[in-house]
Order: structure tokens, then C-alpha cells, then sequence
């Protein structure tokens, strides 16, 4: 049975110490960390850009799983390249030309990934799926932390699944909301590789490692 990763999402964590955060989520055993990156414009809320994420490259050897929630997209993709973003993942609706942005993350030498939302169609995807290395499932609409899990985006999940095998393609599919120790199984049931968890990995710092661990064998 192949290995699900868990990329915790620093949304959750605490932003006053985010260099000590880094390092625990390093510790504990995650496979990546998810830095959730929003603008107030293409979702409801500000987090943080570039040149936080360069503050913090220095302090893990973890790959930066950079999601941009920020519109237009394709004007900020090299500054986060820059910074040390190692997957950047964009959404088609945040750009005037989904390949061409593909096309620039992956001349910079970055892994492309590419979101979509709970209403967004997977026929949005197609076309780029054989040059991206990511699809980012939300089961929540973006724009903040702690929201419920949609479970109908899991055929969504199923789909994709299915079309990445039977094509034999290398593209891992990621999901992030509401991903919990019950929703985290259903999400690998239906194909996932990779857990994207805030709230429930963070629920109480000491037992980050143990979080990790309970939600990659859930």
C-alpha cells in the first residue's frame, strides 16, 4: 500500500513563531508544509507572501507546498519561485492562461500544481493534466482555516483518480479542508496521495508527531 504524505498546513500554526513552528512540523515527521498564500481579493482573507516565505525557507529542508490563492496569479509566480517555493499551485480561474502559467513554474524548475474548487469543473484540468505534477482538491471554499469538510468533492477525487491511472501519469492529487482523522480516510479511500491539515494536526502543539502519524495511518 503506498505511503500517504501529510503536508500541515502553517495556516494553523502559530504566526507569532513561525520559524519554531516550521522546525516542530519538520520534527514531528511531515512530509512537506503547506503554506496557504491568499490576497483578500481572489479569496476573503490576507495571509502572507514572498518574502515571509524566504524568512522561512532557512529553517526546514522540508519542500514548501505553496498553494496561491491570489489573483492575477501568474504576475507573482516567479517572486515565490524565488523565495524557495517548491511546488507552486495555482488555480485556473486566477489566471488569463492556465498553460502558459504551467509553462513559467516549470521553466523557474518548480513542481506546477494546479486547484480546484468545490464548484469548480475537472474539465478545467484535463487539457494540462499530462504537464503538472499536482491537482489540489479543496473540500472546502478557500479563504479560511477550520471550515467543514464537503464530502462531495470525493467523486470528484474518484475521477481523477481513475483518469491518472488509466493514463499513467505521474501526478499526485492533493486535498486540503477540513481534513480530519474520519474525513482523511475517506479522502485516501477514494485515491488521495497527499492530507493537507491544519486544525486537527495543531490541535495541541506536544502532540503534533503524534497527529502526523495518526493521520497518515488513518
Amino acid at each position: 500500500m503506498k505511503k500517504i504524505k501529510i503536508s500541515p498546513s502553517i495556516l494553523s500554526s502559530d504566526f507569532g513563531q513561525l520559524s519554531t513552528e516550521i522546525k516542530k512540523i519538520e520534527d514531528a515527521g511531515a512530509d512537506m508544509i503547506h503554506v496557504d498564500v491568499m490576497d483578500g481579493h481572489f479569496v476573503p482573507n490576507i495571509t502572507i507572501g514572498a518574502p515571509v516565505v524566504k524568512a522561512l525557507r532557512k529553517h526546514t529542508s522540508l519542500p514548501f507546498d505553496v498553494h496561491l490563492m491570489i489573483a492575477p496569479v501568474h504576475k507573482y509566480v516567479k517572486n515565490f519561485a524565488d523565495a524557495g517555493a517548491d511546488i507552486i499551485t495555482v488555480h485556473p480561474e486566477a489566471t488569463d492562461n492556465l498553460l502558459q502559467t504551467i509553462e513559467l513554474i516549470k521553466s523557474l524548475g518548480k513542481k506546477a500544481g494546479v486547484s480546484l474548487n468545490p464548484n469548480t469543473s475537472l474539465d478545467s484540468i484535463f487539457p494540462v493534466l499530462h504537464l503538472i505534477d499536482l491537482t489540489l482538491i479543496m473540500s472546502v471554499n478557500p479563504g479560511f482555516g477550520g471550515q467543514k469538510f464537503m464530502p462531495e468533492v470525493l467523486s470528484k477525487v474518484k475521477i481523477l483518480r481513475q483518469k491518472i491511472d488509466e493514463e499513467n501519469l505521474k501526478v499526485e492529487i492533493e486535498i486540503d479542508g477540513g481534513i480530519d482523522f474520519d474525513t482523511g480516510k475517506l479522502a485516501k479511500e477514494a485515491g488521495v496521495d497527499i492530507l493537507v491539515s491544519g486544525t486537527t494536526l495543531f490541535a495541541g502543539n506536544d502532540d503534533l508527531k503524534k497527529n502526523i502519524k495518526k493521520l497518515r495511518n488513518c
